[in-house]
């Protein structure tokens, strides 16, 4: 199996992965660990030097928000409507930190910075950096913002260093014609895209017995869309990650160590070091896997960019994006979160500035392109009396992926430590996959995460 799958690996083009690839989010851009500091600094003139009626915005690439043409379009607008300029500058993931730390030290930090809660609310936010925007909500803003978005966004101070913008869920897919061939498609519920884990076992064991190959993997290569396997072993039986205070790691529940016996126990679903998310959803597309645990919305869109085109694998077979299984039906899925944070450069004019443009990217008549160009999903309902719940009425397979949306659970990625415990993880599952016993080996991995948290 593994010398097939490092042939089609080898054979594969090279795929642009937004959401499971490369060292960054939990496979969005949202849940990256901070990379090594460099020596890099910003090309953008330092904050403090422009005009008050000037700001200057640093973003990563989220979604078309990483564009120039894109983001120029929509802050010509709203320099057009407030008479404020806005500087961009377009960070990278590879050292997009490392420059806003030393932006940081040099006392020449942007005024506004776009992107997730672990950077904004638990990174800079918890240091002190970034500006409370407590006042910016109301009550009637508070029941409009998904409350878990809200959470993420809220320091445990109770400070609000992030003015949520966009949000979405991680999902797993399913080879829907691989399915059907098998008799594994009576499993799937296709109208809430939920299933059971009962479900679930039964469907791999079809799969399975059909292909009379693995049909799954729990892959473990590195961190690369790792919030695919948490999600689908917490998902199966109702176990968690972290406590619900985000100060403790939890993966040694009893319930998780339940999901891990069961799939380890599954000749379906193979536990594979060679592979991190993005090399899975290559073997996923090629068709040798038929379910793939790192997904989302950048893939259903156009998983390989390629002529077979949008829901397809390579050779035209349909992908069905499916909520984690869980023994309930309602699963809890991991999520993206993303939006604004403001730097406290010392000037209350240009922090009054930097309000006044989250107010209209974020809870205006303007947050429908805001939102559009992140190419997410609202973190709203509604905005000042704009209705965004149809704001992807125009896009099918955006309109249809919104039934996810309700299943975004509890954002954990703001837990102390979250990049050790990102390697504890992958790592305990290759320990996992190796034989090892697994009750022993989660509660010595798990142990480990809390200990460098704690330190």
């Amino acid at each position: 199996m593994k010398k097939l799958l490092a042939l089609v690996l080898a054979m594969t083009m090279v795929m642009a992965l937004v959401a499971c690839g490369g060292n960054n989010n939990d496979s969005t851009p949202s849940t990256q660990d901070t990379p090594p500091a460099e020596t890099n600094t910003p090309d953008t003139p330092p904050a403090e030097t422009a005009s008050s009626g000037e700001l200057t915005l640093w973003t990563y690439p989220i979604g078309d928000w990483g564009k120039e043409e894109k983001v120029k379009a929509i802050t010509d607008a709203f320099t057009a409507d407030t008479g404020i300029a806005v500087k961009v500058e377009y960070l990278a993931y590879a050292d997009g930190d490392d420059k806003v730390n030393s932006a940081i030290t040099a006392d020449k930090a942007p005024d506004l910075i776009m992107e997730g809660p672990e950077r904004l609310v638990t990174n800079w936010g918890d240091k002190g950096y970034l500006v409370d925007l407590s006042d910016m909500f109301d009550e009637t803003d508070k029941s409009e913002i998904n409350a878990a978005a809200m959470t993420a966004c809220t320091h445990s101070n109770g400070a609000v260093y992030e003015y949520p913008l966009v949000v979405t869920a991680h999902c797993m897919a399913v080879n829907l014609d691989a399915f059907k061939e098998a008799g594994a498609d009576q499993y799937l519920d296709l109208a809430t895209r939920t299933w059971t884990t009962d479900d679930f076992i039964k469907a791999v064991d079809a799969l399975y017995a059909h292909f009379n190959a693995p049909v799954g993997a729990v892959f473990c290569k590195g961190q690369g869309g790792d919030q695919g396997t948490r999600a689908l072993v917490n998902n199966m039986y109702g176990g968690t990650f972290t406590t619900a205070a985000h100060d403790q790691y939890t993966w040694d529940d009893p319930l998780n160590i339940k999901a891990l016996e069961q799939l380890k126990s599954m000749p379906g679903i193979a536990f594979d070091a060679s592979l991190e998310g993005g090399d899975e959803i290559k073997v996923f597309y090629q068709g040798i896997l038929k379910m793939a645990f790192c997904w989302n919305i950048a893939q259903q869109l156009n998983p390989n960019q390629a002529d077979t085109g949008a829901g397809l694998t390579a050779s035209g077979e349909e992908i069905a994006f499916m909520a984690f299984p869980s023994e309930s039906g309602a699963p809890q899925l991991c999520g993206g979160i993303w939006g604004f944070g403001i730097f406290n450069n010392g000037d209350p004019a240009k922090i009054d500035n930097a309000k006044t443009f989250i107010k209209w990217m974020c809870d205006s008549e303007h947050t429908v392109e805001a939102v559009k160009t992140a190419n997410y999903f609202a973190a709203r309902s509604a905005a000042e009396g704009t209705d965004l719940s149809a704001i992807w009425a125009d896009n099918d397979i955006m309109n249809d992926y919104q039934v996810l949306m309700p299943y975004l659970g509890d954002y954990y990625q703001v837990t102390k430590g979250w990049a050790g415990a990102r390697t504890e993880w992958w790592t305990m599952l290759q320990k996992v996959g190796e034989g090892a016993d697994i009750a022993e080996t989660v509660a010595t991995y798990a142990g480990n995460a809390n200990a460098a948290a704690a330190g």
